[in-house]
């Protein structure tokens, strides 16, 4: 299992915010009958790369406290970066390798990539306020050169002005059900979602663009019934617990067994089990599932145009989506239907 690494000051979750959801959240709540695992262990916490998401060179004093003092979603070194990135946080997990493989084939930005992994529709709360925001006491701004989402977020936010087209698909993506390891609460589906006593974390509708997706797929499967209790019956009843950061704090709760399953989607599964941690996954059928196409897009001003168009192109080149593949991303086809 990967232990966290305390030299990660610049890297990774809100987990300000993380720390104070997940109190408020469970506060006197129920533990799980047969939790995984429980208590405030550094095994179970963000960062997950092991070091790996180290962009900055020179790192200074080194201050990672989790929960209280974590910034796990912000990478690199803000101050006069050479390529912004704004990444809905789907694949947080692939950007370390992914920004390695570009500054690898572009050295001069080695050090000099800044990049976000927050839930895309915070992203473009923080695109519309110049690139500012405020984790805990700590403000800063750094307007972005890439919007990277869902195809339909990107191609909105083109509607609107934010971005520029054209908009760049290139992997996809599909949905699964996250369970701790041996599924101690035998879900076999998505219709067990709906039971009274299944705890679940589920991606907040507010601003992840995953929880449209997720909701379609309840609706294949249960209709408005099923659909309604996991994101109207069990939220109000607390069973159902909204994420403000699902793809870190799904597993997070699970492995604390603070939950018991959460929909995410198929490559945060994968992920999870290649890192050695105590999670597995459901299949969800093809006829309940849902694909997501994911894009990029350039900002309308962005600062480093020469390094935006460079991202866009490799994004989609074969060195890219190999790395994409490991994690069950499947290259984006246009005439696939």
């Amino acid at each position: 299992m990967f232990s966290i690494n305390r030299r990660t000051i610049a890297a990774c979750i809100m987990g300000v915010i993380g720390a104070l959801v997940i109190g408020a959240a469970y506060a006197g709540g129920e533990q799980a009958a047969n939790p995984v695992q429980t208590g405030h262990t550094q095994d179970v916490y963000p960062p997950w790369q092991h070091g790996a998401n180290d962009d900055s060179p020179v790192r200074g004093l080194p201050f990672t406290e989790p929960d209280a003092d974590n910034l796990a979603d912000f990478h690199g070194n803000p101050v006069n970066p050479a390529l912004v990135l704004y990444v809905g946080g789907n694949y947080f997990f692939a950007m370390a390798p992914l920004v390695q493989a570009f500054e690898a084939r572009y050295p001069q930005y080695k050090g000099h990539v800044y990049w976000e992994t927050i839930p895309p529709g915070l992203l473009v709360k923080q695109m519309a306020s110049g690139g500012t925001v405020t984790v805990g006491n700590m403000t800063w701004t750094v307007p972005a050169d890439v919007y990277l989402a869902g195809l339909n977020a990107v191609q909105k936010q083109i509607e609107t002005g934010l971005l520029q087209a054209p908009a760049v698909p290139y992997v996809t993506n599909t949905l699964t059900i996250m369970v701790a390891a041996g599924n101690p609460a035998h879900i076999a589906g998505l219709v067990d979602l709906g039971k009274p006593g299944v705890r679940l974390a589920m991606p907040n509708p507010a601003f992840e663009g995953i929880a449209r997706q997720i909701k379609t797929s309840l609706e294949r499967a249960g209709g408005d019934t099923l659909e309604n209790a996991v994101y109207g019956t069990k939220v109000a009843d607390g069973s159902t617990v909204l994420t403000h950061i699902h793809h870190r704090q799904t597993p997070l709760w699970i492995m604390q067994g603070k939950a018991q399953a959460g929909v995410t989607w198929q490559s945060e599964a994968m992920f999870q089990e290649q890192a050695g941690h105590p999670i597995s996954h459901v299949d969800i059928p093809a006829a309940d599932n849902t694909t997501a196409i994911y894009a990029a897009a350039m900002t309308a001003h962005a600062p480093h145009v020469e390094a935006a168009r460079r991202w866009l192109d490799f994004i989609h080149s074969p060195a890219g989506l190999t790395i994409f593949e490991r994690y069950g991303f499947k290259p984006y086809e246009a005439n696939a239907g």
